[in-house]
């Protein structure tokens, strides 16, 4: 079966404590909740694209265990196909999320487990997922050697690349040269750049500068202003959506990417893609958790109006 979007990424189990701040070194606080699910941004993408109304292939590498069997639940209930390496040895990943009780806002710690040990030898186990997608899309939460060898396997094959360089890691410019779409938050665009990227304007210059390394777009994620559409031929802001009060904003970013993603595999033009992962990205963030709250397609497409 030809499956629209392959992402490659890492599973991890979201740990989320609320509290109004954070603890200082050597102290303890009392928090306001807890809540365990299903995480990581290559896994949260997937299911982003899925629920968006994409049919997705996943790939990485779980270890055997309970956080592992949540991975696979995880994707079965969302209908995504697992390319997965099972290594019995490893522990599956897993993260910290602090969440501000006032304001929404995250802080985040991710051990990317046996997923950390993902190779281009996986990569390649999983080349027929890869070529038979519309869309490959990948980050930096797994080793960047497994990111380029799946981005060189789409481009060989006329897949349309993704790559949302996340978290925020050196990258070597000859990897730009394989994507189609470059996806960094305005911090992370900063980091690859060494640019400012305060205001639109700033987020312009520092999409010449990707353009300038060799992707072919840059489409920069600016919070609650949008994202920015830049490549040769323009820049446009598309504006971002608001669905209610922000909750947690975690996986904003995700739903973005997966959306957008699901979008691109359809053929609806870049524009309106950006704005199809920024609706989806308004509503994940009225909702607590990372996969959990992404957002239906019906839901997306009524925010669309």
């Amino acid at each position: 079966m030809t499956r629209g979007i392959a992402i490659l990424g890492i599973f991890v189990a979201d740990l989320a404590f609320r509290a109004n701040r954070q603890p200082v070194m050597g102290e303890t606080l009392m928090g306001s909740g807890f809540k365990m699910g299903p995480g990581g941004k290559g896994s949260n993408q997937a299911v982003a694209a899925a629920r968006a109304g994409g049919s997705v292939s996943f790939i990485s590498r779980l270890g055997k265990d309970a956080f592992g069997d949540i991975a696979i639940a995880t994707w079965k209930a969302e209908g995504i196909a697992p390319h997965v390496a099972i290594a019995p040895d490893e522990p599956t990943g897993a993260a910290y999320i602090f969440v501000s009780d006032e304001t929404g806002e995250n802080a985040i710690i991710v051990v990317p487990g046996a997923a950390g040990g993902l190779s281009a030898t996986d990569v390649d186990a999983a080349r027929g997922a890869i070529e038979a997608a519309k869309v490959f899309v990948t980050q930096l939460e797994q080793p960047i050697a497994a990111a380029r060898r799946g981005l060189e396997i789409a481009r060989a094959a006329g897949v349309v690349t993704v790559f949302n360089p996340a978290p925020a890691a050196p990258v070597p410019d000859d990897l730009y040269a394989l994507c189609d779409w470059v996806i960094p938050n305005q911090t992370e665009a900063a980091a690859l750049t060494g640019l400012p990227v305060d205001t639109e304007d700033q987020a312009r210059k520092a999409g010449d500068a990707l353009l300038a390394k060799g992707a072919r777009n840059a489409l920069i994620t600016l919070g609650a202003r949008g994202a920015l559409l830049h490549n040769a031929q323009g820049s446009v802001l598309i504006p971002s959506f608001s669905a209610g009060k922000v909750v947690e904003t975690a996986g904003a970013g995700d739903a973005f990417v997966g959306a957008f993603a699901t979008a691109l595999a359809e053929g609806m033009d870049p524009a309106a893609a950006a704005r199809f992962g920024c609706a989806a990205a308004g509503i994940s963030v009225t909702r607590p958790g990372t996969a959990p709250a992404m957002p239906t397609r019906q839901e997306i497409e009524t925010l669309l109006g």
